[in-house]
């Protein structure tokens, strides 16, 4: 997820601990983004994170 962000213009403001938040221009949006090692993102975060940054499914 971090690297889809980052190509969809998301920059990565800072980490505090493993959580990422991501940041963009134009919108007073803040992404968080969990990251604990390998582990895949639940399926309601990741539909809600895209949703936020305008992601299609076919984007995946």
């Amino acid at each position: 997820m971090c690297k889809l962000l980052e190509s969809k213009g998301w920059k990565l403001a800072r980490i505090t601990g493993s959580h990422h938040i991501y940041l963009t221009e134009g919108r007073n949006i803040r992404i968080t983004v969990p990251v604990h090692g390998s582990q895949d993102l639940k399926l309601g975060l990741q539909k809600f994170i895209m949703k936020l940054a305008e992601i299609s499914e076919e984007e995946l």
